[in-house]
């Protein structure tokens, strides 16, 4: 249980700000899919209780402890990934959900957390000032055996997000100038293999229509122009809630997930992005800063990695709405709808606040 002293280190307005978040979401998840029904705001509610309970498990337990279960946590979730190949059912075109009953997870959501433990862990004794081999292949390895499996499921947009936990061990651990030539050259060269082996017809088409959205107006761009339809329509004060053409008369694919925020521009404008916006600012400000208040080495990294996952998830479906970015299935972190996204988020979040609530412990 947790005592008087760590209560009153909790960090009230961050916590404060992901409810606000969450609720903004089920109230914009309402708006953009009553009309089509299956009670998805009612769901997303459900799934705030359950990541509610999920955060609170997390700050009953020292950090310390949590770092130590981090490697068998972490081979337990890529053996389910693993698992998922052989034994899941295809749901949209994709391996990736555990279903049982009723209930549906993505384990894909839940290897961040693991892989952001098991780098702290790893990194969380190193010393140097730059990072050598040996630990950097270890870092490369276990970063790559869940993408890959990702990859193969296959999700693209959910693997891309896994490149800014490693990159923020990376950052931290300290790179050679020759580390980072040699990291970009592998990069290139896997990217090339990647467009010519990996990557289908359909992910590549979306690729190419980034640049050119108006050349497939049925197809590839036709997301991102309904979006950007959807975000100009709404002008400075929106048309107002349950008042948006685009998302109302179904128009806006995936607009209670991927493209919610594009329902808010219609909905509420310029004002309703910009208080949006405003309000992620300040809830990722919120979680870098815990970073220089963390008690050791291995506090600092799992603040940074997490807040880097949730920012660069932000930025990219903000880019992606508005068409600065390939439409890749990466949702916007409280807002979208997803209950695995939302568990994975309220756990992660959870490692922060548990962080700052002990950073006046004993080391």
């Amino acid at each position: 249980m947790l005592d008087k002293r760590l209560l009153s280190e909790l960090d009230g307005l961050t916590i404060g700000l992901v409810l606000l978040l969450s609720l903004l979401g089920v109230v914009m998840i309402y708006s953009a899919a009553h009309v089509q029904g299956g009670g998805y705001y009612l769901r997303q509610l459900t799934w705030i209780g359950v990541s509610l309970a999920a955060l609170f498990l997390v700050l009953l337990v020292d950090y310390k402890v949590l770092l130590g279960l981090a490697f068998p946590f972490y081979v337990l979730v890529v053996a389910v990934l693993a698992a998922l190949m052989v034994f899941a059912r295809l749901v949209a075109g994709t391996k990736s959900w555990v279903t049982m009953g009723g209930f549906r997870a993505q384990p894909s959501e839940i290897a961040k957390v693991a892989l952001i433990l098991v780098l702290a862990r790893l990194f969380a004794e190193h010393r140097g000032a730059h990072v050598r081999w040996p630990r950097l292949i270890t870092a490369l390895i276990l970063t790559a055996a869940p993408v890959m499996l990702i990859v193969l499921q296959p999700d693209l947009g959910t693997a891309l997000t896994f490149l800014p936990i490693l990159l923020g061990a990376l950052i931290l651990a300290g790179l050679r100038r020759r580390t980072i030539i040699v990291s970009l050259v592998l990069a290139a060269a896997v990217a090339a293999g990647g467009w010519n082996f990996v990557l289908k017809d359909y992910q590549k088409k979306r690729l190419t229509t980034l640049m050119h959205p108006t050349a497939d107006t049925r197809g590839a761009g036709y997301q991102i122009l309904q979006s950007k339809i959807a975000i100009g329509s709404g002008g400075f004060f929106g048309k107002g809630f349950l008042r948006g053409s685009q998302s109302q008369l179904r128009f806006l694919p995936a607009r209670h997930t991927d493209f919610v925020l594009s329902v808010v521009g219609e909905e509420f404008g310029f004002v309703g992005i910009a208080v949006v916006l405003g309000l992620y600012v300040l809830f990722l400000t919120r979680l870098f800063l815990v970073a220089g208040t963390a008690r050791d080495r291995a506090g600092v990294y799992l603040v940074f990695m997490v807040a880097l996952l949730l920012a660069f998830q932000f930025f990219i479906n903000v880019l992606m709405i508005i068409g600065l970015f390939p439409v890749t299935g990466v949702p916007l972190p409280l807002l979208s709808y997803g209950g695995s996204s939302l568990v994975s988020t309220y756990l992660a979040v959870g490692l922060v606040l548990n962080i700052r609530m002990r950073r006046f412990a004993n080391v």
